[in-house]
């Protein structure tokens, strides 16, 4: 099934206004509150975005590369992963806007993406 429109999950690391914003131009985007999914694991978090076919935001390198790198061994798809630097949430924002306006959904699959 293609699918056109990246949708987010921001992990709890994520300032909620980066959702907002997003959400004000029209994406769909979900947090980690909002999922009733705060405190879980990194591994947990990945997880419940393959599961909803939602690309995760986070800020948390080391371990999203990990994981990446666990799925891609493994065999395992993921619908995306954008690993983004500690800014300002109105900078990341306008960095994910580039993302979702340039790239489709079924393009992020399985894609590390830096902001």
């Amino acid at each position: 099934m293609n699918r056109v429109f990246i949708e987010l999950y921001l992990d709890e690391d994520v300032n909620v206004l980066v959702g907002e914003l997003l959400a004000a131009s029209g994406f769909d985007v979900l947090t980690t509150r909002d999922a009733a999914q705060v405190g879980r694991s990194d591994a947990e978090q990945l997880d419940y975005a393959t599961r909803h076919r939602r690309a995760i935001v986070t800020h948390n390198r080391l371990h999203f590369e990990s994981l990446a790198l666990d799925y891609f061994t493994g065999g395992r798809r993921h619908a995306g992963i954008i690993i983004a630097v500690q800014r300002p949430p109105q900078q990341i924002a306008r960095r994910l806007l580039t993302i979702l306006n340039q790239m489709t959904a079924d393009e992020m699959e399985d894609q590390v993406r830096y902001v």
